[in-house]
């Protein structure tokens, strides 16, 4: 077998360039590029092997390092985790900067590639420049903090190792069930030692996603539970998209005539004028969904972990005859509160359950009703989000002003705060792929950094990111970024003074106002923010609306720009859609007031509605 020595960092570099993937029939790299910022940890021995390789590998220059790697995440998830993007970061901060990013795609099953800097392998120079020192355990280092945020975790100390461990990194990855964030830990001086690799190592191989089909006695199972049922749903989750099942969920849904809900991170799995589309369930979700989720016998949940938002902490679901079916190509999420599980891929799975129903067709009298409670809800959320001459509009205004003069292929992204749940209500699809949250770690900067990863995704495709001024002022560098680079976004700045929808927790759980609204916090001196003249300083064009009418304006300018365009408005701190789902949190056990009183028994009321299981 012939060899070739190098360098452990060029022979990862060289080994991540030779995998390939099939998309479409077509082979494209599996990695397409590298989120990077230098320092003493990765920059002599991997930055120079990036940069020999930039033509084959490119590297993108990041301004933080959680940042980039959230842009990485939104990426892969864009190309329905298709495609990976690496990020790189020294030893130390710049590494442990990377974690919440780690998190967010830990949560969301998102793969991204980690290669931070470590400590010296050797551990002659001990205690290096950034080190954290465990005085019983110098094993350890602030690295081993990845451990817990990520599926595979590595720290290289020999050169020959990334043999074994590159390659199972990348098959996690790539593995529909398995699917995450990977981190091989980088020890610095093992990035510029030398080993014979054999050159079977650097040979392309291209990959292309699994699709295992379902047991047949899990579709047996599962189809005479469906057929003993009177009033199902259906709820599709994010899985629908990795497994491009699409139009196998809408071909089920008419066949069976099943009425379609949506999790958040599932929206625009069907299209809003689908004759069976109900609309978003849960904590996040609309009336029309969430009455039906409390009536229904059976929910089938396609590709979705069934997180609380999605469930009302499990007391969404009324009917004491209730009973779960569970489509998920991880075992994990298909067996859980006591689900039939039905383990493989959504499309293939979606199909053979198909087949095994055959001509049964769920109570047509339940699917009319399901058409009256979406018209009813429709109306209500064109209401709340229609035009108004009201001096400081609701987030539903100001996100109805956007959707009314887009184009239906226009992407709307946002992440947490109450942006997304009054997005998800309005921004009713009218094409497939077309609302991208992160809601599986709820991470306050996603919106801006993950937009830039989408567009990245979408070229072809205005990307809107709806951000509150509390995430903003969080971060906001990859406006800049967005400019350099030519990836044009349209980011609305909804500053309603601070964490209003935590306020809004608060007063609701009988709490006072404190420290979540910016006029409720401890600040002497508090002085306005002007958003649009902050993101010009960036780069970016940018004007400050006053109203709904102006809002509408400037977003046709905004449309017409070649360049990041900043649109900021004032909006209200109290004014919200309605909730319909109970969502379990803190609550005290000995209240102090009457708000806490009420709040008390409100929590247990739907304690008491939970579903047990596990």
């Amino acid at each position: 077998m012939r060899k070739l020595k190098l360098t452990c960092a060029h022979a990862i570099v060289k080994h991540l360039i030779a995998q390939k993937i099939l998309i479409d029939g077509k082979k494209q790299p599996l990695f397409p590029g590298v989120f990077g910022i230098f320092g003493h940890g990765n920059v002599a021995c991997l930055g120079q092997a990036l940069e020999e390789n930039k033509d084959k590998l490119p590297t993108y220059r990041g301004h933080h390092e959680q940042n980039m790697a959230l842009t990485g995440v939104a990426y892969s998830r864009a190309k329905r985790r298709k495609q990976i993007f690496i990020a790189t970061s020294s030893v130390g901060p710049g590494s442990t900067n990377l974690l919440t990013a780690a998190a967010v795609a830990m949560s969301n099953r998102i793969p991204i590639l980690f290669l931070p800097g470590d400590t010296y392998a050797n551990r002659m120079p001990d205690p290096v420049l950034q080190q954290v020192e465990h005085f019983n355990n110098p094993g350890i280092t602030a690295n081993d903090a990845f451990k817990s945020v990520t599926r595979y975790f590595d720290r290289i100390t020999r050169p020959e190792q990334i043999l074994q461990s590159l390659p199972q990194a990348i098959q996690l990855m790539i593995d529909p069930a398995d699917a995450g964030p990977a981190c091989l830990s980088l020890c610095q001086d093992t990035q510029g030692e030398t080993f014979d690799y054999p050159e079977e190592f650097f040979k392309e191989r291209v990959h292309n996603i699994r699709r295992p089909k379902p047991d047949d006695f899990e579709i047996k199972k599962a189809a005479e539970k469906i057929k003993s049922c009177k009033n199902p749903i259906i709820i599709s989750g994010g899985g629908v998209f990795y497994s491009d099942a699409m139009e196998e969920l809408g071909n089920f849904a008419i066949k069976h005539n099943i009425p379609v809900t949506q999790t958040v991170m599932g929206y625009s799995t069907m299209k809003r004028d689908h004759s069976h589309f109900l609309g978003p369930i849960g904590g996040l979700g609309g009336k029309a969904a969430n009455n039906f989720a409390k009536k229904t016998d059976l929910a089938i949940a396609v590709g979705t972990k069934l997180a609380d938002f999605t469930t009302g902490s499990w007391a969404n679901f009324e009917n004491p005859d209730f009973g779960l079916v569970s489509l998920n190509i991880t075992r994990h999420d298909a067996n859980k509160h006591l689900a039939q599980a039905v383990v493989g891929d959504a499309k293939v799975s979606l199909i053979e359950l198909s087949n095994a129903l055959g001509s049964w067709k769920a109570n047509d009298d339940w699917y009319k009703k399901s058409r009256d409670e979406l018209k009813s809800w429709n109306e209500y959320v064109d209401k709340e989000s229609g035009p108004t001459n009201q001096k400081l509009p609701s987030y539903a205004h100001a996100v109805g002003a956007i959707y009314r003069n887009s184009d239906p292929s226009d992407i709307a992204v946002t992440a947490a705060g109450g942006l997304v749940g009054e997005v998800v209500q309005v921004w009713r699809p009218r094409e497939l792929n077309t609302h991208e949250t992160e809601w599986g770690f709820s991470c306050m900067s996603y919106e801006i950094s993950g937009a830039l990863g989408i567009k990245m995704a979408n070229p072809n495709k205005d990307v809107i990111a709806f951000v509150g001024d509390g995430s903003y002022l969080l971060y906001n560098s990859d406006i800049y970024s967005s400019v350099i680079t030519n990836n044009k976004l349209i980011i609305i700045v909804c500053d309603n003074g601070g964490h209003a929808v935590i306020n809004r927790l608060q007063l609701f759980k009988g709490g006072k106002e404190y420290n979540c609204l910016l006029e409720s916090s401890n600040t002497p001196n508090l002085v306005g923010v002007d958003f649009a003249k902050h993101a010009e300083s960036m780069g970016a064009k940018s004007e400050q609306v006053n109203s709904i009418s102006e809002l509408e304006e400037a977003f046709k300018r905004a449309k017409k720009s070649d360049v990041t365009y900043v649109i900021s408005i004032k909006t209200h701190s109290y004014q919200w859609l309605e909730g319909s789902a109970y969502w379990e949190s803190p609550t005290l056990e000995i209240p102090n007031t009457k708000e806490n009183e009420e709040a008390l028994k409100l929590h247990k009321e739907g304690k008491a509605k939970q579903r047990q299981g596990v």
